[in-house]
């Protein structure tokens, strides 16, 4: 099963040129079943990437431009009165899938993005007072432009918690652009991806992650990560339980993906940004911290081993 979620990251990188770790962290996501937030300038490829990702794992997928005269009931579906059975239908909204992916969401309000709250959380919708499941699996991938473009709304902090991950794929190098442009417009991007797992094997997939093994140590090391985010003083607030817990399921994913049968420290470091890179905020004093910068300082100060 490992050698084909490998292949499958292969694939991927024949299609998003020069990216093999953001790729590897999107499928890291999936395996962890959570949700992808993908942050960037328009035309860096966000939406490659998910259209990509539900083709090797073979997902019914559907996309939502998000905009900002959106509805929730554009995303959830609608009750309508059918006059020959007398009773109110309800026609399923295009959040019936089981990869939606959720372009530009911060073009939308706030009313309308929190209608994927109750999805992604409980992979249900509630609607006319009837809850309705959600297919298995079922993933979110959303992109989001940078909040300094016109037109966007703040995700809120409740919504952003929601999304296991947040990468960003930023420009490619020199020689990956070359190849892109050698190529031209010849390339069927979606098209040349073919499905590598089904849904259900993807699903197994997820159970083996799960089944690595964390030692009494490393999740020590877990725990001191989270601790320093709630104490340092380069910190507004620190990592949630809810973090904790994502940040040792992906830590799982990532050695797994990495054939390893047991978690590493470095498994950790290499899914910390991405995990709780959204999650916390930079003391006001140090406003001008990205996430990036915060979590080395992080990754400085707490010791792998306790002392």
């Amino acid at each position: 099963m490992v050698k084909q979620v490998q292949q499958a990251c292969s694939q991927l990188e024949q299609v998003i040129l020069g990216k093999p770790q953001q790729i590897r962290l999107a499928v890291t996501c999936l395996l962890s079943g959570g949700h992808l937030l993908i942050e960037d300038l328009p035309g860096m490829g966000k939406t490659t990437l998910a259209h990509a990702l539900a083709s090797v794992f073979d997902l019914a997928d559907t996309r939502i431009q998000f905009t900002s005269d959106m509805l929730p009931a554009d995303i959830l579906g609608v009750s309508v009165f059918d006059a020959a059975s007398g009773a109110f239908v309800f026609h399923p909204g295009p959040i019936f899938t089981q990869l939606l992916l959720a372009d530009e969401i911060n073009r939308t309000t706030p009313k309308t993005q929190s209608a994927l709250l109750e999805a992604m959380e409980e992979r249900q919708v509630t609607q006319d007072g009837e809850t309705r499941a959600l297919p298995e699996p079922f993933f979110v991938i959303a992109t989001q432009n940078p909040l300094t473009q016109f037109g966007t709304f703040p995700l809120p902090e409740s919504q952003l918690d929601r999304f296991l991950m947040r990468i960003n794929l930023g420009y490619p190098s020199p020689e990956a652009e070359r190849e892109l442009l050698m190529r031209g417009g010849t390339l069927d991007r979606r098209g040349s991806v073919k499905a590598i797992l089904s849904p259900a094997q993807l699903v197994e997939a997820q159970r083996a992650c799960q089944a690595v093994h964390a030692s009494a140590d490393l999740i020590s090391y877990v725990q001191r990560l989270v601790q320093y985010t709630r104490e340092g003083s380069g910190f507004s607030y620190g990592v949630s339980p809810r973090g904790a817990l994502a940040l040792l399921r992906c830590a799982r994913c990532w050695a797994w993906l990495h054939d390893r049968e047991h978690v590493v420290p470095e498994d950790v470091q290499s899914v910390l940004e991405p995990v709780i890179g959204h999650r916390v905020r930079p003391a006001e004093d140090m406003a001008g911290h990205t996430s990036v910068r915060l979590v080395t300082e992080l990754l400085a100060q707490v010791d792998v081993m306790a002392r």
